[in-house]
């Protein structure tokens, strides 16, 4: 019984010092939510979206996980924000990968050699532009200067 004020003043401090916490915690500002551009996989669902959404197909024929270039384009261009906004507005994203350590389906691996054969690519990254119609309009691969230069040298291709 004498030991039971020291408890209860010690259960009181935890209490007291644990709902600070919690008001603190709820006090951080959360960290703003990553942004991101939306690539499919399949070619002919983007050439349909683009005829719906008056827009033009960005095809990026990639090896995601060995091919320098790529990696650089991924994070010059098509991460930051220029580019992001500039494809909501304008663009339908196509990624077909060709990986040497990431898995991927057997189904997955012959659709993209398919139109790697289709359209002659013979090295990575290509990127094709393809209009609404389903025609391509141009071709192009990694281009220094960052985010705002390449879509300004998309829009040569497409305006």
């Amino acid at each position: 019984m004498k030991n039971l004020p020291v408890i209860l003043l010690s259960l009181l401090m935890i209490v007291s010092c644990g709902s600070k916490r919690d008001t603190k915690a709820t006090e951080v500002k959360p960290y703003a939510a990553k942004v991101s551009a939306i690539w499919i996989s399949n070619l002919e669902d983007a050439i349909k979206t683009a005829a719906e959404e008056n827009k033009t197909v960005l095809v990026d024929f990639t090896g995601s996980d060995w091919c320098g270039w790529c990696v650089r384009l991924k994070d010059e261009v098509f991460s930051k924000p220029e580019f992001i906004e500039y494809s909501k507005n304008s663009l339908v994203l196509v990624e077909l990968d060709f990986p040497q350590s990431i898995r991927q389906s057997e189904e997955t691996k012959k659709y993209n050699r398919k139109l790697l054969d289709k359209y002659g690519v013979q090295g990575f990254p290509t990127i094709l532009i393809i209009n609404k119609e389903g025609n391509e309009i141009g071709r192009t691969g990694y281009q220094q200067g960052g985010a705002a230069a390449y879509v300004e040298h998309l829009k040569g291709f497409i305006e």
